[in-house]
């Protein structure tokens, strides 16, 4: 009898020692996950606004021409302009937040358009353009502040 009860008390050890490891296992693997789309969603964030303040100096350093890039409001929003010259009409290539994400719409000078008419490119919660001393623009996202100005070299603070 004292080896069966003792036989069972062994299981029943070995039992609740292996639920305490099976519940500290899920445990690890649930905060573990958590952890992981927490870090993820930080470094898509930052990702993007980095890639943000690339795409828009290099939209910049491709209109480079003194007076085809400028600053406007469309629409109530502030816009960064690049115009370009195709035979006798001009284009504008315009870079603006519009529900949390950076546009871009290309069109031709004089026909209406509507923001959401342009092509989502980024997500990002901030976009805002300044006009700088000396023919610089500023650029702000999340990422930081990148300045502009054509055929300058860029600058970035953060």
């Amino acid at each position: 009898m004292r080896i069966a009860n003792a036989n069972r008390l062994d299981t029943v050890f070995v039992l609740v020692v292996f639920c305490i490891f099976a519940a500290s296992v899920l445990l690890v693997i649930t905060l573990g996950g958590g952890v992981y789309q927490n870090t993820h969603a930080i470094i898509q964030e930052e990702y993007d606004a980095r890639t943000a303040l690339s795409y828009i100096w290099s939209k910049v350093k491709n209109f480079d021409e003194a007076g085809r890039v400028y600053l406007d409001i469309l629409q109530g929003e502030p816009a960064l302009c690049l115009e370009e010259l195709y035979g006798e009409y001009v284009y504008r290539t315009v870079i603006y937040l519009y529900n949390g994400w950076i546009y871009e719409l290309f069109y031709e000078e004089g026909f209406d358009f509507f923001l959401e008419d342009g092509t989502p490119i980024l997500p990002t919660q901030e976009l805002s353009f300044k006009q700088r001393d000396y023919g610089m623009i500023s650029a702000t996202t999340t990422a930081g502040t990148i300045y502009l100005s054509l055929r300058g070299e860029l600058n970035v603070q953060r």
